[in-house]
């Protein structure tokens, strides 16, 4: 893979014209950014900005105008910060509008064709893909025990999705002995030539065992069998060795910058 001609492709079909899973999304562009709005539970985000020319004072009236956007919105969101998005001290200006700084993920792509797709599922594991409420309940169970914290929301998405043609977000969960063990899904960026990789949380006990990285297998497959060439990671430090094996490439470092508007204190 050529990691150049990669990047560039996130960066216009992913970054700067983005297409959100969720019908209560849409996408806002005002020159300087470009942003996801949802009035739903779904995501809210900035994914691309193009500040270069731009004196401090105005990089922080667009930032302004973010963060007063979504506070029209009333919920949480994010501004997806990436190596090499200027000014150099964007991240300092976010955190000084009141932005909190999340930890670092690797952008890790891969040629689907690259990848080796068989089941690799450990004995006693199989996995399913989602296509009742019962089994998005069971979805959502197994982020709250992996991750913690209250994934109601994802389930939300996964749930719309069921009804959607063709669909636009897959949902996945491993089962050992009936139950839910590991959990992800795959979004499907019709338009573009990505699918991207999102959740795979495991629990506890099951970790360390290789359900991940069938879970990675399984979620390329569908990824593939939609027509698309490669597929998109942000990965935490824990799973970007995993993915490294099993072929993807880092193409640069992003980091969410948060700010939920219902927070006391919260910028408005």
């Amino acid at each position: 893979m050529d990691t150049d001609l990669a990047l560039a492709a996130y960066d216009a079909q992913i970054r700067r014209a983005p297409r959100p899973d969720d019908p209560a999304a849409s996408v806002e562009s005002d020159g300087a950014v470009v942003r996801v709005v949802c009035d739903g539970p779904g995501w809210n985000t900035v994914t691309w900005s193009g500040l270069a020319g731009m004196s401090g004072a105005q990089v922080d009236e667009v930032i302004a105008a973010q963060v007063a956007r979504f506070g029209q919105n009333g919920r949480a969101w994010e501004w997806k910060h990436h190596d090499g998005d200027v000014p150099v001290d964007l991240a300092v200006r976010l955190v000084a509008a009141g932005l909190t700084r999340e930890p670092d993920e690797a952008v890790m792509v891969a040629e689907i064709a690259d990848l080796d797709l068989a089941d690799c599922a450990p004995d006693g594991v199989e996995l399913q893909d989602v296509r009742t409420p019962a089994e998005v309940d069971d979805l959502v169970a197994v982020h709250d025990l992996a991750f913690g914290g209250d994934h109601t929301a994802i389930g939300q998405v996964v749930g719309r999705a069921l009804d959607q043609e063709p669909p636009t977000v897959v949902g996945v969960v491993a089962r050992a002995d009936g139950r839910p063990v590991a959990a992800g899904r795959v979004e499907l960026h019709h338009g573009t030539e990505f699918a991207s990789l999102w959740g795979g949380g495991t629990v506890p006990q099951w970790r360390s065992r290789g359900v991940f990285r069938a879970l990675v297998a399984h979620r390329a497959r569908i990824a593939a069998g939609a027509g698309f060439c490669c597929l998109q990671v942000d990965a935490a430090p824990t799973s970007r060795p995993i993915l490294e094996r099993l072929g993807f490439q880092t193409l640069t470092v992003t980091r969410p910058f948060t700010l939920d508007p219902t927070t006391p204190g919260a910028s408005t």
